[in-house]
C-alpha cells in the first residue's frame, strides 16, 4: 500500500559552528545542524542532511555539588577548565565543548569578567573542535563577560548563549561585532521563543544564525510539556515561519542531573539499583526523548550518556531502521 507523506512547505535553516584556519578559526573541524525539510528522523518523508551533535559540559570551576558518579569521570581535570576540555575531546571525543562560566555568578564566585575571557582563550588552547561559551544566568554578569568572551574567541565561530526577552541587546551586539552564533531562549512557551527571535532579527542579526534554546526539562519533570512545546516549533518552523525555521539546542545535562533519580544512593534507595548505571541513562533518555521532539544539539555531562546517545542517534540516522 502506498504510503501518504507529509509535504511540508519550508526547510529548517543551516547553522554551522566553529572556523577551521582556513576561515579565520582555529578549530580543526566544525558541526552543521539543520537543513532538514521533514519531522525528526522521518527519513522516508523528507531529508535529513546533518545528524544531531553531542556537547559536553565543562564549568570552570570545581563543582562540588555535582554527585561522585558523575565528578568521577573527570576526577583528576576539575578545577581546570583548559584541562578538562583536553579530557573530553581526547577520551570522549564529543562534537563540540560547552564552556559554563557559572563561576561569574555571584552565588558561585563572583569571578571578573576578565577571568570569563582568560578562561575562554585556554580552553580554545587546549582544543581543537568547536566551542559553546554558556553564561551563568546573572544577567548583570552576562552583560559583562560574554562581550569579553566573544573578543576572545573572534574569529571561531563558537556558539553563544543566551539571548532572552529581558536581556538580548548586549549579546547580539556581542556576537555580530565577532562573529558568532547566538542562543535565543525561551522559558517552554513557543510565542516568547519567537519572540525572542524577533528582536535579534531587528538589531540586523541575521536569523539562520540563531539557534533556539526552548528550556528543556528533565524525564519526569514536565518533559511531556518541553517535549510539545519543541515539536509545536518545529512544526511552525516547517509550515514556513522563518522565525521558527532554527535549529533547537537542548541543555540536557543540567537538568537531567538535577532530578533526584539520577542521582539518589542506592544506599537509599536500594530498589532503584546503582547510581552508576542509573544517573547516566536518565541522562541518555531524557535526550534522546527531546531529539525525537526536534532537538538538533544537545549538551550532556555523563561519558556514559554521551555514548549510549550517540549510538540511538547513529540508529535513527540509518534510514533502512527507520
Amino acid at each position: 500500500m502506498e504510503s501518504i507523506n507529509e509535504k511540508w512547505s519550508n526547510t529548517i535553516n543551516i547553522v554551522t559552528i566553529g572556523a577551521t584556519p582556513e576561515n579565520g578559526g582555529s578549530r580543526g573541524s566544525t558541526v552543521t545542524i539543520g537543513g532538514e525539510n521533514t519531522l525528526p528522523f522521518l527519513h522516508f518523508e523528507g531529508n535529513i542532511p546533518h545528524r544531531p551533535v553531542l556537547a559536553l559540559d565543562i564549568l570552570d570551576y570545581n563543582p562540588d555539588d555535582w554527585p561522585e558518579v558523575l565528578k568521577n569521570p573527570y576526577a583528576d581535570v576539575l578545577g581546570d577548565p583548559a584541562a578538562w576540555a583536553e579530557k573530553c575531546e581526547k577520551e570522549y571525543e564529543p562534537d563540540l565543548i560547552c564552556l559554563r562560566l557559572q563561576s561569574l555568578h555571584p552565588d558561585w564566585g563572583d569571578t571578573t569578567p576578565e577571568q570569563a575571557a582568560e578562561t575562554v582563550a585556554a580552553v580554545l588552547k587546549t582544543t581543537t573542535i568547536p566551542l559553546i561559551i554558556w553564561g551563568c544566568d546573572s544577567p548583570e554578569k552576562d552583560n559583562l563577560a560574554l562581550p569579553l568572551c566573544a573578543q576572545a574567541a573572534a574569529g571561531e565561530n563558537c556558539l553563544i548563549g543566551f539571548a532572552t526577552e529581558d536581556n538580548y541587546k548586549t549579546l547580539t551586539v556581542a556576537c555580530l561585532a565577532d562573529h558568532h552564533k547566538i542562543v535565543a531562549q525561551s522559558p517552554i512557551d513557543i510565542n516568547i521563543a519567537k519572540q525572542v527571535n524577533i528582536l535579534i532579527s531587528e538589531m540586523g542579526y541575521a536569523p539562520v544564525d540563531i539557534v533556539i534554546d526552548p528550556n528543556t526539562g528533565a524525564l519526569g519533570y514536565g518533559i511531556e510539556y518541553t517535549y510539545s512545546i519543541m515539536e509545536r516549533i518545529r512544526l511552525a518552523g516547517l509550515s514556513g515561519d522563518k522565525m521558527m525555521a532554527m535549529p533547537m539546542i537542548c541543555d540536557v545535562g543540567a537538568d537531567a542531573w538535577r532530578a533526584k533519580e539520577a542521582k539518589a544512593l542506592q544506599d537509599d534507595f536500594p530498589d532503584w539499583g546503582s547510581e552508576e548505571v542509573r544517573g547516566p541513562l536518565w541522562e541518555a533518555m531524557t535526550a534522546v526523548l527531546l531529539l525525537q521532539s526536534g532537538g538538533d544539539l544537545v549538551n550532556l555531562r555523563h561519558p556514559e550518556a554521551l555514548k549510549k546517545v550517540r549510538e540511538q542517534i547513529e540508529a535513527l540516522m540509518d534510514g533502512a531502521n527507520c
